[in-house]
């Protein structure tokens, strides 16, 4: 296992030099492609529709300015000067020639980051709220145990050729924001007494056949996280699928052979590991986790500043009202910073915007940056009294955009303008939606709206579980785009439910139009969100808007 311990930097420079001869070997011909292939993607290497592309892990969406830096520098010298963050809090260079993948690796183990196990049938990056130990309902900071088990999973040699590949996620809120019903594992921090556990759920994901998980052990003692999680694992490991890779995740497992007989599986596993494990060394290291993690150095209250900017600048009050959320120190925020502005691809940032965030976390954020599943950038310890500074930094450098939440502020996968998997674009559809709400000047009026595109059945956009989801398809060598209804991986996690027949491409945005009319005419009162109004009166009189030709009391299929 990966010793993060010892010298962490020293294993990654290992590993690079170990891809570099690997690659010389490629290059010369003394490896054919398809030998290559499995070595290439245990360094997070994938060839897409240009060029090959890198996925690097950024461990529960937490980054240092120096490591954010380090991304700007690899965008700069080696990709086309920008990145691209992702839904699983991770972010990917599109545009890598293969013979300078290596240096690349080179000059992420330079600032401790890498690209092991961003792909393959392993352990994935673990994945949490990027509000941890900032926000106000939080239980406890969830990050300690997410790097707890990245550091056991890492390279973990009984779990390197699983039968698909695995995802966990933790959240430390009472109200979950890390999305844990759509994961292999999702774990939820809860108190029972004064005993911390876990509510741990098995076989959620999305994909061809997305399924909400189930809860498999309402409480899991703190302490016995380790053995119980290799103990899902190991019964996944034995029973899971290999004759089908598309029934091969935990979620077709759970399916198919049910929760109970997996429970039974997982509880039995977990006694005989329990009864092996080194609980003291799991506590020791947990305990130094603790201390890194450490909160820091809150300042007292003193907000007079903030209120006289909200007072006299209508933006500046418009994007706090929008981008802020409540902080578990009295005189603090969290500041979101939308990747989403008018003619900007979601997920994408440039070089230089990397910079710009890496130094605001410096001056005004305790250093502190994280990555958002939403795509976005928070900066998670902001004193109220720094924000009207930060604001006009921002805005000059056109990341101010006060929209967190709305329709605009959409998810979106790279498509099938840079992804071999792709059926369709998602990209143009993204910023043809978000530019026919702008030209309408109605985003305020709809409020919080949770759209999200795909464009394939792998659903890398996780449109599932949007409110409104858009999938990409292919029919007959046409784009069609399916629309999903009633999404949520938050509040009441589901499944949106397939509206109708797919769209053509250029009919996709006046159908989202007649979507936002039909709620800005049916909802009881502008505080009725979407979702609430679509749970109130059903799909029916939203897919009645979608479909308008259809014949009265059916919907086009």
């Amino acid at each position: 296992m990966f010793d993060a311990a010892t010298d962490g930097r020293s294993y990654l420079r290992h590993r690079a030099a170990q891809f570099r001869a690997q690659v010389a070997r490629r290059l010369d011909g003394s490896l054919t492609e398809d030998e290559f292939r499995p070595l290439r993607l245990m360094n997070g290497v994938y060839l897409q529709l240009h060029a090959y592309m890198l996925r690097v892990a950024i461990p529960y969406g937490t980054i240092s300015p120096a490591q954010m830096r380090g991304l700007a520098r690899i965008a700069e010298r080696w990709d086309r000067g920008y990145g691209h963050f992702t839904t699983r809090q991770n972010i990917q260079f599109h545009w890598a020639a293969l013979v300078d993948i290596p240096d690349m690796l080179d000059a992420l183990a330079d600032v401790g980051l890498h690209a092991i196990q961003t792909s393959g049938n392993t352990v994935r990056n673990v994945t949490t709220d990027a509000f941890a130990g900032a926000a106000a309902d939080e239980i406890e900071d969830p990050r300690p145990w997410a790097e707890l088990l990245r550091y056991w999973s890492t390279d973990h040699a009984e779990f390197q050729f699983l039968p698909r590949k695995f995802k966990i996620a933790i959240s430390g809120g009472e109200r979950d924001r890390a999305v844990i019903p759509a994961h292999d594992i999702g774990l939820r921090l809860r108190r029972q007494g004064r005993e911390v556990g876990f509510e741990v759920w098995i076989g959620g994901g999305l994909g061809r056949t997305p399924l909400i998980g189930q809860v498999v052990r309402d409480f899991l003692p703190a302490g016995d996280l380790l053995p119980y999680v290799e103990a899902i694992l190991a019964a996944y490991n034995l029973s899971g699928r290999r004759d089908n890779k598309f029934k091969a995740r935990l979620k077709i497992t759970v399916a198919e052979r049910g929760l109970e007989v997996l429970r039974e599986e997982i509880e039995a596993e977990f006694l005989r590991r329990k009864a092996v494990f080194s609980s003291g060394a799991a506590e020791a290291l947990l305990d130094e986790l603790r201390s890194r993690f450490a909160a820091p150095r809150f300042r007292a209250p003193d907000d007079a500043g903030y209120e006289i900017a909200r007072a006299a600048n209508p933006s500046f009050r418009a994007w706090a009202d929008t981008n802020l959320s409540p902080h578990r120190v009295p005189g603090y925020a969290s500041v979101t910073v939308t990747l989403k502005a008018p003619g900007m691809t979601p997920g994408d940032c440039t070089a230089a915007q990397m910079r710009l965030l890496a130094d605001l976390a410096e001056r005004h954020a305790h250093s502190d940056l994280r990555i958002a599943h939403d795509q976005n950038i928070v900066l998670p310890h902001v004193h109220r009294s720094e924000l009207p500074a930060l604001y006009a930094a921002l805005r000059d450098a056109g990341l101010a955009t006060a929209n967190k939440g709305r329709i605009t502020d959409l998810i979106s996968c790279p498509g099938m303008d840079f992804c071999t998997l792709a059926t369709a674009r998602s990209i143009p559809i993204a910023r043809e939606l978000a530019d026919y709400v702008r030209a309408r000047d109605i985003e305020e009026d709809i409020g919080h709206f949770d759209l999200r595109i795909s464009g394939c059945i792998n659903a890398c956009g996780h449109h599932h579980l949007g409110h409104v989801g858009i999938l990409g398809l292919d029919r007959a060598g046409v784009e069609n785009y399916q629309i999903t209804l009633g999404g949520d991986g938050y509040e009441i996690p589901a499944i949106g439910e397939r509206a109708g027949a797919g769209f053509p491409y250029d009919q996709v945005v006046p159908a989202i139009g007649r979507l936002l009319d039909a709620y800005l005419a049916l909802r009881e009162a502008p505080e009725e969100r979407f979702i609430d109004a679509l749970r109130r009166l059903g799909v029916g009189p939203f897919r009645a808007a979608l479909y308008p030709d259809a014949p009265e009391g059916k919907a086009a299929k």
